[in-house]
This record gives structure tokens, sequence and C-alpha cells, in this order.
């Protein structure tokens, strides 16, 4: 079964290409989920790794946690699951 790893503490520099040649050293990537701004299209300076398995997944954080990439400290542990977060309403607002 697939498991996702969240990646933090990215470069800007960081390229998903690069990110996915990195994790390829621990186990096969299924995916690579660069996270962006979406009003500027900027890397927000973290991504989600989707590994084949459980044990890759885990060879990855052991390889990769603490680990320099691209000038940088990287942060790699498993991806918790997204929290829903209340949508904005701009209708009741109060100027």
């Amino acid at each position: 079964m697939d498991t996702k790893l969240y990646v933090g503490n990215l470069s800007y520099d960081t390229t998903e290409d690069g990110l996915r040649a990195k994790f390829a050293e621990a186990g096969t990537v299924v995916a690579v989920e660069m996270i962006k701004d979406r009003d500027t299209g900027r890397m927000k300076g973290f991504a989600f790794v989707t590994m084949t398995n459980q044990e890759e997944a885990e060879n990855a954080i052991k390889m990769l946690n603490g680990k320099m990439l691209d000038n940088r400290e990287i942060k790699v542990n498993i991806a918790r699951p997204r929290e829903e977060r209340p949508r904005r309403s701009y209708n009741n607002r109060r100027w």
C-alpha cells in the first residue's frame, strides 16, 4: 500500500525531478507533489512524496530526514491526514 511522506524545509530552488531522484535512492517513488501558492505559483517550501510501501517510506525517513538537499536541511516524516478547515465566508463580514 502506498505511503505518503511530508517533506519540509525545502529550498525554493528544489525541483520535482530533484526531489524524485533523491527519494528514489530509498525506494520506488509513486508520486511527487510540490505545494505551491495558488496566487503566485511560487513553491511554499514543502512537498509530499508517495512511496510504494511502508517499508520504503520508513527507509526514506531514515536516509533523508535531517540531510541536506539544495543547501537546506530537510525534514521527512509520515504525512498526517489533511484536516478539514471551515470554508471562509465573506458575505457576513463587517467592514
